[in-house]
């Protein structure tokens, strides 16, 4: 595969501050990297890092093979970034901001046009082509911005908090163009606090925080890391015994145990044979199981399981 990205211990200071220390990524043609972590983890100062809108303290970022340096157009026309709160000209209609994003890239004009009007058809802009950009709402601006990115045709985007603002419908359509992307060989990173969103489309998870990248794999990796030796269950129960409650955390592996009426939840030994055991030893004690199972683990959980509290 293509790679697309390569960052070799990239630092971040301002004055004293180290926003971020020592990250490696590397990520192929078709890879998309959700990047998650606590306010004031460095996210944004990664993204600028990586887009060279912010001088490097130390290490390089390489995108296509070609050093990233502020003089090197070449580079910086491969590379499209999407901050949470980009700049606009309010008085200019969408088109109108649109064609002045292409023609400062230096398109010929029918490309501008032809790109125009794909990216107003693909984010559902197209009734919004001569509406003032003033006057759009907070998801709108939100496609606007992910558009004006797109347009030029990069191959290493980056979109921070690209679904703020979107309603339900927006987000499943940009899960849909986020996927278009990954087919088309494209190499993304998208910071986002919505953690469902990121397990469905992201192939990749990095989770930052205090500058460094504390893990970082595929999303199975990083889910299943933290559930090497345990699983989650869900027993339910005929009928509520709250001394279940009790008895639980007694039993030797069983851990986080959790009642709510009928439901418990508890931690136990990722072994069938030691959970068929637990049932089999909970039925001789005449708890009144009506279903036992294990569920499926989650980046939700598994971040929080990372020990870092809030999630930006």
């Amino acid at each position: 595969m293509t790679v697309i990205l390569e960052a070799e211990r990239i630092r971040v200071h301002y004055d004293r501050l180290v926003a971020v220390g020592g990250v490696d990524l590397r990520l192929e043609a078709g890879q998309l990297m959700g990047l998650i972590g606590p306010n004031g983890a460095g996210k944004t100062s990664l993204f600028r890092a990586l887009c060279g809108l912010q001088p490097l303290a130390a290490g390089r970022v390489r995108v296509l093979g070609a050093e990233l340096t502020p003089f090197n157009r070449g580079v910086m026309r491969a590379i499209g970034f999407a901050p949470d709160t980009p700049p606009v000209y309010e008085t200019l209609s969408v088109e109108q901001f649109l064609e002045g994003i292409g023609r400062a890239y230096g398109l010929p004009r029918n490309t501008i046009e032809e790109r125009i009007d794909f990216w107003l058809d693909q984010l559902w802009l197209s009734e919004k082509r001569t509406a003032k950009v003033g006057a759009l709402s907070r998801g709108m601006r939100q496609r606007l911005t992910i558009a004006r990115t797109l347009l030029p045709d990069p191959a290493f985007i980056l979109l921070d908090e690209p679904s703020a603002g979107l309603d339900p419908a927006g987000r499943v359509q940009f899960r849909q163009l986020l996927t278009s992307l990954r087919e088309q060989g494209k190499a993304l990173i998208v910071s986002s606090h919505i953690l469902a969103d990121l397990h469905e489309y992201c192939s990749h998870i990095g989770i930052i925080e205090a500058g460094r990248l504390r893990q970082f794999g595929t999303v199975a990796e990083v889910v299943l890391g933290h559930a090497a030796d345990w699983t989650r269950y869900r027993l339910t129960l005929a009928r509520p015994m709250p001394e279940i409650a009790v008895l639980l955390p007694e039993i030797e592996g069983a851990r986080n145990v959790r009642v709510d009426g009928r439901v418990v939840l508890f931690e136990y030994a990722d072994d069938p044979d030691k959970a068929a055991a637990l049932l089999a030893d909970l039925v001789r004690r005449g708890f009144p199981v009506a279903s036992f199972s294990a569920l499926e683990l989650n980046l939700e959980e598994a971040y929080l399981r990372a020990g870092i509290r809030q999630v930006d």
